[in-house]
């Protein structure tokens, strides 16, 4: 374990687990509203977030092992230290409660007026979200921010974009809670579901306490834990076959680590264990004219002035599938979305070519669920496009 301090920030990094976790000490601010009169010391406070990105992918740099992967190069024999490792293949799941679990993850009568489920935003045979910049909601009213996929999500440290829940089960509270969502209660459920003869016997069964919220939450949570999609065609290259992904997807990698985008994306999940403010070298939210609470990021939840417009990194696990993107839905293509990770978070622009490059690795990461393939009508190799 390597851990920096500076008067400005703390960075600790887990060497074996190639894991990289940012957190700003509470006395550091983003401070949104500049004025003319900025002393050296406000100046440094307010570009910090530049200087630790480049101090940043510099320890990334020395710590993680980089082998060029690049057209008509010979492959790394050993990929077990790469920055990015293979989703596990889900284990020590109740098989009676995950079915129990699926069957309330696609019951309708968890909403108020009995007509909403969490497969409503959630299609399972799809994306694990939709593709829709905002869901609408309760009574046709649209939700604040774009819908998340569901797959994978068990692997993220917190959830939503402002990660105002800890684990799955408190997701579940407050979709139950939201006047936007399920706009109900947990008394309300529960005597749902009590009134379901099949419902009592498989809880009684697999509950000692029969149905409760807890039990509610529990089933549901297991059921999206086992929502795992394994054995990418990247995966399948980590585990060593060189012939799983194309020579541009494996040029893509290297130049996903090369610029850095491998600073907040890493990790099985591929991100989705770390909060990051969205625009670190412009403003990205300056002189819009259509913002609205949700672009306030994790602020809602903390009050911090440090975390305005800090969002929870995204998994990009099923990147190439769950257009339009970030929390606004705000860009509809993968390429362009690359374009303006490489302007507000790493303060360059990258070449047409490298865009290309790169967004062909990101498909490759796409997976399986049940057997299939996501993204492709039928078995297949992957995304279309990009097979090797």
């Amino acid at each position: 374990m390597i851990k920096l301090t500076s008067g400005y920030t703390t960075i600790t990094t887990a060497c074996g687990a190639h894991a990289f976790y940012f957190r700003p000490s509470a006395q550091q601010h983003l401070r949104q509203d500049r004025s003319s009169q900025t002393s050296p010391s406000q100046t440094i406070a307010d570009e910090w977030p530049k200087y630790l990105l480049g101090a940043w992918l510099a320890i990334l740099t020395w710590l993680v092992p980089m082998p060029i992967i690049a057209e008509g190069l010979q492959q790394p024999l050993n990929l077990s230290q790469e920055p990015i490792q293979p989703l596990p293949v889900p284990a020590g799941l109740d098989p009676r409660k995950l079915i129990l679990g699926e069957k309330l993850f696609n019951e309708p009568r968890l909403g108020r007026d009995n007509d909403m489920a969490c497969s409503t935003c959630h299609q399972l045979n799809d994306n694990g979200a939709n593709h829709l910049t905002y869901n609408l909601g309760r009574d046709g009213i649209r939700l604040d921010a774009n819908t998340l996929t569901v797959f994978n999500s068990s692997l993220n440290h917190y959830l939503f974009w402002d990660g105002r829940a800890r684990n799955l089960e408190e997701q579940v509270d407050f979709v139950v809670h939201s006047p936007k969502e399920f706009a109900t209660s947990w008394p309300v459920i529960i005597n749902k579901l009590k009134q379901d003869e099949g419902y009592k016997q498989t809880f009684n069964i697999l509950y000692p306490d029969g149905i409760t919220a807890d039990n509610i939450r529990n089933a549901i949570a297991i059921f999206e834990r086992s929502l795992i999609t394994v054995n990418s065609r990247f995966d399948q290259f980590l585990r060593g076959d060189a012939d799983a992904i194309s020579a541009k997807e494996k040029n893509g990698y290297q130049l996903f680590k090369d610029y850095g985008c491998i600073a907040c994306h890493q990790g099985q999940n591929v991100g989705g264990n770390l909060f990051m403010k969205f625009g670190i070298f412009y403003d990205h939210f300056s002189g819009r004219s259509d913002l609205n609470p949700a672009d306030l990021g994790r602020f809602n939840v903390t009050g911090s002035p440090s975390d305005r417009h800090v969002f929870r990194v995204p998994s990009l696990r099923l990147v190439a599938l769950t257009a339009p993107y970030f929390h606004d839905g705000s860009v509809g293509t993968l390429e362009a979305a690359i374009r303006v990770m490489a302007k507000y978070q790493l303060g360059r622009v990258i070449p047409e070519q490298d865009v290309t490059r790169i967004a062909a690795f990101l498909r490759s990461l796409v997976g399986e669920y049940q057997g299939r393939m996501l993204g492709m009508p039928s078995s297949g190799q992957g995304v279309a496009g990009d097979a090797p």
